[in-house]
């Protein structure tokens, strides 16, 4: 009789079970976006009325992050430094006033040697400079400037790059532990009716108060669980907005990206190392240091060469001496031909060469470098392909082991203890199943970026 009522009380436990899991999942679709809390600011616009795709998200922190912001000004500022050199090419024009007024028969006795002699008088002009040659060193530090402004607009790549890989990590962060919470939930839920019923049986002495403590033991396992979804969920959304450079809170809706069914593996690793030899921002703005440093050598070089240029003076004197005439005009050259300076311009040069090999040697190291993460990055993405289809049959077998426990458990031929580990099993498998899709996106994500491919 009494194994008669164990089993009429068990199949209406897992009649509920069951009733229950399938109204959970109905409550919560796959395709259900998901509010999120992250700051706004005045220079992003966001409708919170539209669910936030990965490529809004990336959008926005294109347009709204400040490491990005920071990068294009740098590179500005190195542009600017262009036109700094250039200027060289250009006359420069100065205006000058003048007045003097002086005692009779006066005379400068001591100091540089100029022309003594000084009259009364106002006078305004303008004096006008113009390089003629400097036999090419302005030209060799123009080019050296120009590779240098184009490294910099390399690293806003860069920037832009390690931004979106920010985003996408942390956009599929959050979708992942909105799935593990879905799961701790559906756990929490299921393990209260089990501990439920079995406290009910237990009190018409159906089972034991050995059952009834492990499914309390259960059921409070899956409560920290479920407490530890929902602070990996605010974590993950703090870790979003900061990623899109928000300050001020506010809510947007995560939608669900598609994902290919089956999911497509990474690419082979010899090609993901030539793209990222051949891609990497990072590489060519190296490249484009190493040629700079490289031409601001030759500059240096050059510093022996002489230089040319022309001047031109007029003006006019409205107040002067007798001796004076109204106005004035006069043109002439110079030429400058180092001879000799305390050997600064070998120092100069030998120190421009050094700075250039020391490139060269960080352009080695870079590359060195990125070849590593980038093999790093298949492997973490290869094993995360692999670990798809292993989650997948590792939650058919936790399922089919938990339907063999449950049933020997009603049938009396098992302990809780059994059903209590199955049960565990199954939570696992579905937890590590939820991840998996995500963390390959994001392992997807990672490799791309390594590859040179996120720009």
């Amino acid at each position: 009789m009494r194994s008669r009522y164990g089993i009429l009380g068990f199949l209406i436990v897992w009649g509920g079970l069951a009733g229950l899991a399938a109204t959970a999942r109905a409550q919560v679709p796959p395709g259900q976006t998901l509010a999120v809390q992250a700051s706004a600011t005045p220079g992003a616009r966001v409708d919170s009325t539209h669910a936030l795709t990965l490529a809004d998200a990336e959008q926005i922190a294109i347009q709204n992050h400040p490491q990005i912001q920071a990068a294009q000004d740098v590179a500005e500022a190195a542009s600017q430094r262009t036109r700094q050199v250039r200027s060289a090419y250009y006359p420069a024009a100065n205006g000058s006033l003048t007045g003097a007024e002086a005692e009779n028969n006066s005379r400068v006795a001591a100091g540089g040697l100029n022309n003594p002699i000084i009259y009364d008088r106002y006078s305004n002009g303008v004096e006008v400079n113009q390089l003629v040659t400097d036999f090419g060193r302005t030209r060799q530090l123009v080019k050296s400037s120009n590779l240098r402004a184009e490294a910099e607009a390399e690293n806003v790549v860069t920037s832009r790059a390690t931004v979106l890989l920010r985003v996408d990590a942390t956009f599929y962060a959050v979708l992942k532990a909105r799935a593990v919470l879905r799961v701790a939930q559906e756990t929490v839920q299921a393990r209260q009716l089990v501990a439920d019923q079995i406290a009910g049986l237990e009190q018409h002495q159906l089972k034991s108060g050995l059952d009834v403590s492990f499914a309390n033991v259960d059921l409070a396992q899956s409560q920290l669980l479920l407490v530890q979804a929902q602070n990996d969920l605010q974590a993950s959304n703090a870790a979003l907005a900061d990623a899109l450079g928000f300050s001020d809170q506010t809510t947007f809706q995560l939608a669900e990206p598609e994902f290919t069914e089956p999911p497509s593996a990474p690419i082979d690793m010899t090609t993901a190392v030539q793209e990222a030899l051949r891609d990497r921002p990072e590489l060519i703005s190296q490249r484009l240091t190493v040629n700079s440093a490289r031409t601001y050598v030759t500059a240096e070089r050059d510093l022996w060469l002489p230089t040319i240029s022309a001047v031109g003076v007029a003006g006019l004197t409205p107040v002067h001496a007798e001796q004076l005439a109204p106005r004035y005009a006069a043109g002439g050259f110079n030429v400058n031909i180092p001879i000799f300076n305390g050997h600064l311009y070998d120092a100069l040069r030998g120190e421009a060469d050094a700075q250039a090999r020391a490139q060269e040697q960080y352009l080695r190291a870079e590359q060195n470098g990125i070849v590593r993460d980038v093999q790093r990055a298949w492997l973490d993405a290869n094993s995360g392909y692999q670990r798809l289809g292993l989650t997948k049959q590792l939650l058919e077998q936790a399922s089919k082991a938990l339907e063999l426990a449950q049933s020997r458990y009603k049938l009396g031929l098992s302990s809780i203890i059994e059903l209590s580990q199955a049960q565990l099993n199954q939570t696992q498998a579905e937890i590590a199943q939820a991840s998996a899709r995500y963390d390959y996106q994001e392992e997807l994500a990672a490799l791309a970026f390594q590859s040179g491919q996120i720009r």
